[in-house]
């Protein structure tokens, strides 16, 4: 058994000491093999759970939830320390300073009354500490992790606030473009031409969520919940 104070109630502190004793000689088996990349799905695989939780409005399951995201960040964090990188504490004093720069209304002289000249700042602010001069290299630097529609989602938001004159009309035109030739494609079992003419439309479809001022991702999570309640009703006749 590893030497370990059980207490009442732990905090973060403890936390980062039982995932140090888990990697620790005499620890868990599991926890000294893995890495960074061992465990990258488990990280994504927490923040959806975590997600969903909030979908619930269950703020039980979200606790719980939350204390496995964070979880993976001590482990990352652990990790590294093991290397001689980053410590805990260089992860909260980043995110901080982070916080205190791109909001200078609050913790400087810079005025900001709406909510849109606090996301203006805050581009701004984002583009000048990441050392990007165009809007190209702010696109860039958009997770290519991301789910596909949420990242085309971001990117044309990005563009129309670079002055992209795009309305709704002319994207529901080019969707309209893109199933004409789409439609053709499949017909003349164009399979090439049908994936990229599909995609079109799928990027064109998350641009006008954009537009809408909706959210993409949560448009085909609410069609994805009809569609399996409608299967359900229909089984059942």
């Amino acid at each position: 058994m590893v030497d370990f104070e059980f207490k009442d109630r732990y905090d973060t502190g403890d936390l980062i000491e039982i995932v140090k004793l888990l990697r620790s000689p005499g620890g868990c088996p599991w926890d000294k093999e893995q890495t960074h990349e061992s465990i990258r799905k488990d990280f994504i695989e927490e923040v959806y759970e975590a997600v969903e939780a909030i979908d619930e409005k269950n703020p039980e399951h979200l606790r719980e939830e939350l204390g496995d995201v964070l979880l993976q960040v001590v482990f990352h964090t652990v990790l590294e320390e093991e290397k001689g990188g980053f410590v805990f504490d260089d992860v909260t004093d980043e995110v901080c300073r982070k916080m205190i720069i791109r909001h200078p209304h609050v913790f400087g002289d810079v005025r900001a009354d709406t909510t849109d000249q606090v996301l203006k700042n805050w581009d701004e602010i984002k583009m000048r500490t990441h050392s990007q001069k165009t809007v190209s290299e702010a696109m860039d630097g958009v997770a290519r992790t991301l789910p596909s529609l949420m990242r085309a989602e971001k990117l044309q938001k990005k563009a129309r606030k670079a002055g992209c004159s795009e309305c709704g009309e002319d994207v529901l035109d080019k969707m309209q473009t893109a199933l004409d030739d789409l439609r053709k494609s499949y017909k003349e079992g164009d399979s090439e031409s049908c994936c990229g003419e599909l995609g079109r439309l799928l990027f064109s479809a998350a641009g006008l969520s954009e537009i809408m001022g909706s959210d993409c991702e949560r448009l085909l999570y609410d069609t994805c919940e009809e569609f399996i309640d409608n299967y359900k009703r229909n089984e059942g006749t």
